[in-house]
């Protein structure tokens, strides 16, 4: 659900000082997530996604004063709603995704989240299609989604910290104020998946990803 988070928070605060607000708090929400499915992920698919991640924050940093903010988003918006496309339409035919075995299709995704991660903490949406795209169970889905961001999240911090210098006393305060609901939404979220069998676990997270791609392309 936090896809659906990202957009309204850099309406209220701004693209870049929004990531900074809202890091620390998916630092914690990673944790939890962490904690309670630590053995359900697929580590081959992290191992493909990290390192072009970690090459993503490096590319947010060199092209930020060359791009608008919106230009951004809406670059982002139309790559997903493309690739989104293609995997709802193998799964309409009820094929498998033909890119998901390509040598350079992981690591295209690992880039694209990092790149968008860095930008406006806007990663979930490339991971939800990566992962969907894969047609693993719900469980190693979460699992795996819950042990990437951790990893991506924390490695993010000294960028934000000493690179855009939007981290600092005043947003931690307001995060703070965030911690009790950050643990009612895990313990909501934990339920959920418990009670959703894998289709429609499937169609939920297809569902939200689609929402946050249209809010990605038009607001």
């Amino acid at each position: 659900m936090a896809v659906l988070t990202v957009p309204l928070l850099a309406m209220a605060f701004g693209a870049k000082p929004s990531t900074g607000l809202m890091l620390p708090v998916l630092c914690f929400a990673d944790v939890l997530g962490v904690s309670y499915y630590r053995r359900q992920a697929e580590w081959k698919y992290i191992v493909r996604l990290l390192p072009m991640a970690i090459a993503g924050f490096f590319l947010a940093l060199w092209v930020d004063h060359l791009i608008p903010a919106t230009a951004f988003k809406h670059l982002m918006g139309a790559c997903l709603a493309l690739v989104l496309v293609v995997m709802l339409w193998g799964q309409w035919k009820g094929k498998e995704n033909i890119l998901i075995n390509k040598w350079w299709y992981g690591p295209l995704f690992g880039l694209l989240g990092g790149f968008t991660t860095m930008i406006g903490n806007a990663a979930g949406p490339v991971m939800a299609i990566y992962l969907l795209s894969t047609r693993m169970p719900k469980l190693a889905f979460v699992g795996t989604n819950a042990w990437f961001f951790l990893c991506v999240n924390f490695l993010k911090l000294p960028f934000q910290l000493f690179a855009w210098h939007n981290i600092n006393l005043t947003t931690l305060a307001l995060d703070a104020c965030a911690i009790p609901f950050v643990l009612i939404g895990a313990f909501l979220g934990i339920r959920l998946v418990k009670l959703l069998p894998e289709r429609a676990f499937r169609l939920f997270t297809t569902t939200v990803t689609i929402i946050s791609v249209l809010v990605m392309l038009l607001v």
